[in-house]
């Protein structure tokens, strides 16, 4: 083995050539460690290893968290799990271990508004990118216009390719917003083309019984719902509004007992009668003029 003259320099360019910016910036604090410590080569190699494959797992989930354009501000951190039913806090921790990307199965979270839905997915996404899944969110509007662009211009099937690389799609808010018969078809033709190929990760205010409203034909709406509970996890989290708690804890609106109760204050406030002001000016003007 021939001695170089200047190794540190020729490891370097090695590194740099190679790419292994991890053991570049690292190489030479484990080099002192392993010379200190006695460490085997062995050791020192798994030492170097570690540090490279850490710092490209960090970066790659990066890129993922950024491809998945999910809601980064919904996270587990963020989440007060502590409102959940309890059958909803034993199905979250399952679906967080990951095992339903595998087995193709899909999520569909069903409550009121403002319950904690998307919240929740989100957060399950997030920690599940963390492992090394890839996941991608939308809200249902987004994806059938982008599904109805892809097929006026000849490239669904490279859309629903590029969405078939997630192991899961969040769709929010299916339902909230009405479809025409275009959409419809585009939006069937993503579940179809996911059915037992990859997950997805569904929110609605609706429950089923309402799904007629989405797909509007009654074969349609069944055959939907059908390839979504066929291998599927339900949560249903009818609880209290999650953003209605968090405002009050807050203290941006008064504490009422519920929603209702809010609603019917709000309408219970006195109004200026503005028909009376008019007609009191509208008396005054002509006592003036009459004067």
């Amino acid at each position: 083995m021939k001695k170089r003259e200047n190794p540190s320099k020729t490891i370097d360019g090695y590194l740099k050539e190679l790419c292994l910016s991890g053991i570049r910036d690292s190489y030479e604090e484990i080099s002192g460690k392993a010379r200190s410590e006695s460490l085997s080569y062995e050791d020192y190699l798994l030492e170097l290893l570690d540090r490279e494959y850490e710092i490209r797992f960090n970066k790659r989930i990066e890129r993922r968290l950024k491809e998945s354009r999910l809601p980064l501000s919904k996270s587990m951190e963020t989440f007060d799990v502590k409102v959940l039913p309890k059958k909803a806090i034993h199905q979250m921790k399952m679906l967080l271990e990951g095992d339903f990307l595998d087995r193709c199965e899909n999520v569909l979270a069903f409550g009121n508004p403002g319950s904690g839905k998307t919240h929740l997915l989100s957060a399950i996404s997030q920690e599940l990118i963390k492992k090394g899944r890839r996941i991608y969110f939308t809200t249902s509007s987004l994806l059938v216009q982008e599904l109805l662009w892809a097929k006026k211009n000849l490239r669904l099937v490279n859309l629903l390719k590029k969405l078939s690389r997630f192991e899961a799609l969040l769709i929010d808010d299916i339902g909230y917003v009405q479809q025409d018969r275009s959409e419809i078809e585009v939006l069937f033709t993503l579940l179809a083309e996911r059915y037992e190929k990859g997950s997805l990760m569904i929110t609605s205010n609706l429950p089923f019984s309402k799904w007629d409203t989405i797909f509007k034909d009654p074969m349609t709406t069944a055959a939907a719902i059908d390839r979504l509970v066929h291998h599927s996890i339900i949560l249903e989290l009818n609880v209290s509004s999650y953003r209605m708690n968090h405002a009050k804890t807050k203290g941006l609106i008064p504490q009422y007992d519920n929603e209702e109760n809010v609603h019917a204050a709000t309408l219970a406030e006195p109004k200026k009668p503005l028909l009376s002001n008019l007609n009191a000016k509208n008396s005054a003007a002509n006592r003036q003029n009459e004067e």
